[in-house]
């Protein structure tokens, strides 16, 4: 048997650490020189193991568990190209602000630039994308390192987990023999309890608003006749019902983004408007003009609506945000709040009951409210009317079909490209605990079924709407899903390509339009099959609601795969908005 290697120590006493500091999942993927971290892990017993063979599936697959959990998830892995295949989640993670330890396995440093085996130079691999970068030393069994190990665990994940959140690396180079040893007696001397080195607990600065913030926001508001609450992408059930009790309290509409997790749940849905993406497309949204603006979260989905916020010049808007990267790509913000924003509104509607509001300012205000509801209600029956009419598969019913099919308690995922922009526009608030999510960090299309298995392997029945070249990039997703007993249906919206290039500008140029539109041909079924996953394929909306429901109630992996041959997809999808556009005329806007 290999001899265990008793210098590597400091390695148990850092992931004992972990432990203590919150983690509980860890994603490995197998490899040799991290095996130090992996055994330790495996044999703590305090840690679900997450075995995953991609590495970049892994990532997305980490990121997935870390949303819905909302602590850290590690991710171990060896050296060489495998650290590398991590740089999308990470991108991801970053931009999504997403806790993710990321543990990369290294080359002790004599073997730097001698070329050896597997040996890239992996310090500060994720470059500006990880918020906090440690170069451990190679371990020796040796109580300052112990120390270090110990302290460093807990600097990874506060650093994590601090708002905002985000990505943190530790790049760890290990000397063979690799194999740890156990913690039996010896070991474990002078080990009872909190390791040397290891604070008893990191509690993390208070992100309360500042008084003078909330009294000056309050003043806006109490003057303002037309304000607006525009939420975007947030993983956080608690900011719905504190947005929900800040727009009752002030009377202020909520342009609720579809990841929001304020557009549906189980929280007031009153004041939720669910068509500004359609009405800020159509002839009226110029007339359409808010005096106050308060956005929270991720900027929204919509284009049109952030396009249509970067044309109010005479709107104050106000921008909540955690910490000094605030978000705001519209270079619109006339104040800027720096603040937990489930603290932020609930101050701010305590704050209601301290001010004077001048009547002619609250009644404007009410009109306002009443006719965004209304434009609300008109547009949504008119949308409802012209989905139900459509009998063929139209890819933008397929949020209506599927919504009444979701268990409580579920979780949906929309893959980007067209799925979440269908998502945005088709499918309205709706009292139902269900979970929203998506990555609109950096909105890329790769890895998408790997982080809708993170989702589902967190506990949560999940269904994916994925596109056909998304689906493609990351099929392997399905094997960490299948691996991992996830209880996932995957809808793919199958047009043969990127179907979102047909309502962009490449379209008009037939020349070139090939090399976006990028026809592949590909069913899929055998690819399904393979990993252990069943496959369905939906010929019409009952079939299709079969599938779906057949694969909720079975559980496991499923993917149902949804045809769209539709050679005018952006003429249905204009058609359905003119006729929302069409039913809001008769809306009255005060001036």
């Amino acid at each position: 048997m290999t001899a265990e290697n008793l210098d590597l120590i400091p390695v148990l006493d850092f992931v004992e650490e972990l432990a203590r500091a919150g983690v509980r999942d860890v994603c490995v993927s197998p490899g040799s020189r991290s095996t130090p971290l992996t055994m330790a892990f495996a044999r703590h017993g305090g840690f679900r193991l997450y075995t995953l063979l991609d590495e970049r599936s892994a990532g997305f697959f980490a990121l997935g568990l870390a949303k819905v959990k909302r602590r850290p998830a590690v991710l171990v892995c060896t050296s060489g190209t495998a650290a590398a295949n991590y740089l999308p989640a990470v991108v991801e993670a970053h931009e999504a602000r997403v806790p993710l330890v990321v543990l990369t396995a290294d080359r002790p440093p004599e073997l730097y630039e001698t070329g050896s085996n597997q040996t890239v130079d992996q310090v500060k691999l994720y470059g500006t994308y990880v918020k906090l970068f440690l170069q451990m030393p190679v371990p020796r069994a040796d109580p300052g390192l112990r120390r270090q190990a110990a302290a460093s665990a807990w600097r990874l994940v506060h650093a994590a987990w601090a708002a905002p959140a985000g990505p943190v690396h530790a790049n760890w180079p290990f000397r063979e023999p690799l194999v740890p040893p156990r913690e039996d007696a010896p070991v474990r001397a002078g080990m009872a309890g909190r390791r040397p080195g290891a604070p008893e607990a990191v509690y993390p600065a208070l992100s309360s608003p500042d008084p003078e913030a909330i009294t000056r926001v309050a003043s806006h508001l109490a003057e303002a006749r037309r304000a607006l609450l525009v939420c975007g992408p947030w993983d956080d059930p608690a900011v719905a019902p504190a947005v929900a009790s800040l727009a009752a309290q002030w009377d202020v509409p909520i342009l609720a983004d579809p990841l929001s997790q304020v557009r549906i749940g189980r929280h007031d849905l009153g004041r939720v408007i669910d068509t500004y993406d359609t009405l800020l497309r159509g002839p009226s949204a110029d007339r359409i003009g808010p005096d106050l603006v308060i956005r929270l979260g991720h900027p929204p989905v919509s284009k049109a609506l952030g396009q249509w916020l970067g044309r109010q010049a005479d709107a104050f808007q106000v921008v909540v945000d955690v910490g000094d990267r605030w978000r705001d790509p519209f270079f619109s913000a006339g104040l800027v709040v720096q603040a937990d924003p489930v603290a932020f509104c609930r101050a701010l509607a305590e704050a209601r009951a301290a001010v004077e509001r001048p009547t002619e300012a609250a009644a404007t205000q009410a009109a306002w409210s009443a006719a965004w509801r209304d434009a609300d209600r008109r547009a949504r029956r008119a949308m409802d009317a012209a989905l139900e009419a459509a009998d063929d598969l139209f890819e933008g019913r397929v949020w209506t079909e599927l919504a009444p099919l979701l268990p409580e308690g579920a979780a949906v995922f929309a893959g980007n490209s067209m799925p979440v922009r269908d998502l945005d526009s088709f499918l309205g608030k709706r009292a139902q605990a269900v979970g929203v999510y998506g990555n609109r960090g950096a909105s890329g299309i790769d890895g998408v079924v790997s982080t809708a298995a993170g989702v589902a392997a967190a506990g949560r029945k999940t269904v994916l709407v994925i596109g056909d070249v998304s689906f493609a990039h990351d099929l392997g997703g399905l094997l960490a899903a299948t691996r991992h007993g996830a209880d996932l249906v995957v809808v793919v919206i199958h047009n043969d390509g990127g179907g979102i290039f047909s309502f962009l500008p490449q379209a008009e140029h037939e020349d070139t339009f090939l090399h976006f539109r990028t026809p592949h041909g590909l069913t899929f079924q055998g690819a399904v099959e393979m990993y252990g996953a069943r496959f369905h394929r939906a010929c019409d909306w009952p079939s299709f609601r079969k599938a779906v429901a057949e694969g909720l109630h079975q559980g496991g992996v499923h993917v149902v795969l949804v045809p769209s041959a539709d050679v005018d997809n952006v003429g249905r999808h204009r058609q359905v908005f003119e006729r929302a556009w069409s039913a809001a005329e008769g809306v009255v806007w005060p001036g």
